[in-house]
């Protein structure tokens, strides 16, 4: 193993942190600030002023209008909040700036300290192409396909889909969350599939740039959650099935993937461990794999934190969010590999504020809400009686996480605390995540990342 590169020195302390989030992450991120003894600072915009999440803090400062890129997104307001509260660190949470490099070297521009991978490192894994270089020169195992950007060269793309082998797909350098991508099964298609995603890459993403890899045909989600301090040290724990998803969006998280052995899986962790510190890493980070007859290829790397992080919380024992914000401060990690253990079986469950049939998006005030609660079960939301859903952002609403020893008394579990979980005034998608939890499928671990497509299909007329 290579010696470690990127060690620093311990950051200034700091005493508050600006959280440039909202929502459910929000309140998440101010419960682990709290255990650390932090003063917080929340933002809102305008849409979010009376949001209740924000009477624990020290200051609740609206910073623009409701849409996001007058508020969430503006980097100079949520700078000029933290100057006029004396908050020394920013949390970006998940989405909005979270992987972005410029927000991160504006905030260490600034004097202040960013919760999060340095900018460099975002910078790296947010390209395509050189995270998948990095990841090669690590040892972690890629989809079969050239570590290099698409050429313009019609013979030279012909050539390049030929020696990975059809079907291939087509994915824009810069691109994520399922955009800048297009399948090919036929010869007669790459060219015009190229051109149409060169195009969308360029308008979605400032940069046209492409490469190609295999399409695998039924591959599995899987995700390794990383956590790397200031001190060289790096640790995985464990990994997480993320396979149930709809328009490439994750609906049903679950730790530890069904199947997956640790025999099998503990290769590619300490790979995942050696790219962070190849690329000096630090903070929390998740590797992307898709799996498919017993291999891993990884896809991407996500340098924040992850929607789905409660179920390796729940299966390690470990607050990831306390020790993403500790590693900031400079505190080494709190353990290491070796106590890394998974306990029992976790399954989330993703409640969102949309109608369960045409997943349209539900606005308006909740009127009533009773939420499970009893042993292995947790639930991480902002939400309240009385709460006014926006029609700016995001329809997740609330998180609702379940423990148990094994998978099938995890699963028993969670159906129970769906069946108890009531939400009026507006729709939710509690009768999907209900129907997920049982079908049969599921329950037998048989699952791929194009499954609850077909089976929304097979459940509806077309």
């Amino acid at each position: 193993m290579s010696a470690p590169v990127g060690i620093e020195k311990a950051s200034a302390p700091f005493d508050t942190v600006l959280i440039a989030n909202r929502g459910e992450i929000a309140a998440r991120i101010q419960k682990a600030c709290r255990a650390l003894g932090l003063k917080t600072v929340m933002i809102c915009s305008e849409a979010d002023r009376l949001a209740k999440y924000g009477d624990a803090a020290e200051h609740f400062l609206c910073i623009g209008p409701s849409p996001a890129a007058k508020s969430y997104l503006n980097q100079d307001a949520i700078l000029l909040a933290a100057r006029l509260t004396g908050a020394g660190a920013i949390h970006p949470g998940y989405g909005f700036l979270s992987e972005k490099a410029s927000f991160a070297e504006a905030i260490d521009r600034a004097g202040l300290v960013f919760i999060g991978p340095p900018a460099s490192a975002i910078a790296t894994m947010g390209d395509k192409i050189a995270a998948k270089r990095a990841m090669i020169s690590a040892g972690v195992p890629c989809v079969p396909g050239p570590d290099t950007a698409l050429p313009d060269d019609r013979g030279l793309i012909d050539r390049t889909a030929r020696e990975i082998g059809y079907p291939v797909i087509i994915k824009a350098a810069g691109g994520g969350g399922g955009r800048g991508m297009r399948v090919v099964s036929e010869p007669q298609q790459l060219h015009e599939a190229v051109a149409l995603t060169r195009e969308e890459a360029r308008q979605a993403f400032g940069s046209a740039e492409l490469y190609m890899e295999k399409f695998l045909q039924h591959p599995r989600h899987i995700e390794i959650q990383v956590v790397c301090d200031r001190h060289g040290n790096a640790i995985w724990l464990g990994h997480r099935d993320c396979s149930m998803q709809r328009r490439h969006q994750k609906v049903v998280e679950e730790a530890p993937a069904p199947g997956i052995t640790a025999k099998l899986i503990g290769p590619v962790g300490q790979a995942c461990v050696e790219a962070c510190r190849q690329i000096g890493y630090r903070g929390v980070g998740t590797f992307e794999f898709l799996y498919e007859d017993g291999r891993f290829y990884f896809i991407e790397m996500n340098t924040r934190l992850q929607v789905e992080h409660p179920v390796t919380e729940m299966t390690s024992g470990l607050d990831i969010v306390r020790e993403q914000i500790a590693i900031a401060q400079g505190m080494p990690l709190t353990l290491g590999q070796a106590e890394i253990g998974c306990e029992g079986h976790a399954i989330e469950c993703r409640i969102n504020a949309e109608d369960p049939e045409t997943f349209l998006p539900s606005a308006g005030v909740i009127d009533e809400l009773n939420l499970p609660e009893g042993p292995g079960i947790r639930i991480d939301t902002h939400i309240h009686a009385g709460y006014r859903v926006s029609p700016y952002y995001d329809s997740l609403i609330a998180k609702l996480i379940v423990h148990a020893e094994t998978r099938s008394a995890a699963i028993v579990k969670m159906r129970d605390a769906l069946a108890a979980t009531r939400i009026s005034g507006i729709s939710t998608n509690l009768p999907f995540l209900s129907a997920i939890l049982d079908d049969d499928g599921f329950g037998r671990g048989e699952t791929d990342i194009h499954y609850l497509e077909h089976w929304l299909k097979t459940r509806r007329p077309a």
